[in-house]
């Protein structure tokens, strides 16, 4: 498994995705998941406090057990918790309760990343970024971060951190794939690259549009059957997967190698996190870090993908 730099943590370029953790599997099926993984060589976990109507973190650190420390768990906190009356936000008291629960939650006294889940309105992101910090200083954080933060959003941040000197964000997760290519025309990525955080993709197979399991016409599979994700199933989406497949069957590659694989060519990902709910799904994800696109697989995937 190639490893890479998130912070001054050691990722593995494949990690995993626990937002099935609760949902589709229960603590049995996510330990075998994660058993999984740590066998071929995946080390980097992605939660949040609210996965799994708030068991994720539970059962990955039941599944973790005495191995914790083998593992990097990154997670996330801003969303309300199922069960937890006035969770949510990223006000200080907030930051801190919802931390010690993580804690509690995943059995553990750290937390590699943690990470503010969606911008707070109603809350200065000096006030976050200083109690997360405060965190930070006290050893029950290793790093912090942040998902969904457009450019200014992160730019604002990284600015009070560099003016008060306080813990900086070393990711930003956003969504980001062959389907979903923001983080490309809004400039987030030139400033990931400029300011050293890493670009952390969620999304990075189109909720399993980009494995082909979907296919147009037919009625849709795992997370594509619920009505949030209903988004994904357009014509035009349908085209480039089929374009896509073109391209990878050319090549001996599965789309999942495809998709993965070009995320990781990207200067600033370091690490994916798709999700599975198999050993096998574990390992077909894996397989894709064996792929690195040559420049001319790079140019060529762009006319693929401009049509």
């Amino acid at each position: 498994m190639r490893m890479a730099k998130l912070g001054s943590l050691d990722v593995s370029a494949i990690g995993l995705g626990c937002n099935n953790f609760g949902r589709a599997l229960d603590a049995e099926g996510s330990a075998a998941v994660v058993n999984a993984a740590l066998e071929v060589g995946v080390n980097y976990f992605d939660t949040a406090s609210n996965y799994g109507e708030g068991q994720s973190e539970s059962f990955l650190g039941a599944a973790l057990g005495s191995r914790r420390n083998d593992a990097v768990i990154g997670t996330k906190f801003g969303v309300a918790v199922s069960g937890w009356e006035g969770s949510g936000g990223a006000s200080p008291e907030y930051v801190r309760k919802a931390t010690e629960r993580s804690l509690r939650e995943l059995g553990t006294d750290y937390i590699d990343l943690l990470m503010i889940h969606f911008p707070d309105p109603e809350t200065p992101i000096e006030d976050t970024l200083e109690a997360m910090s405060a965190l930070v200083d006290e050893g029950k954080v290793r790093h912090i971060g942040c998902s969904s933060f457009d450019p200014e959003q992160l730019s604002e941040a990284l600015g009070v951190s560099d003016e008060k000197g306080l813990a900086g964000f070393v990711g930003d997760q956003v969504q980001y794939s062959l389907l979903h290519r923001e983080p490309e025309t809004n400039g987030l990525d030139q400033l990931c690259v400029d300011r050293g955080v890493a670009l952390l993709p969620f999304y990075p197979l189109g909720n399993g549009l980009l494995t082909g399991k979907t296919r147009r016409g037919q009625p849709p599979k795992g997370r594509l059957q619920m009505d949030r994700y209903q988004e994904f199933l357009t014509n035009e989406n349908f085209d480039l997967v089929e374009r896509v497949e073109v391209f990878a069957q050319a090549r001996g590659l599965s789309m999942v190698q495809v998709a993965l694989g070009w995320l990781l060519a990207q200067e600033a990902v370091p690490s994916v996190t798709p999700g599975a709910t198999t050993a096998e799904q574990v390992a077909s994800n894996v397989r894709a870090a064996d792929w690195a696109p040559s420049g001319d697989d790079l140019a060529e995937l762009e006319k693929v993908l401009g049509g």
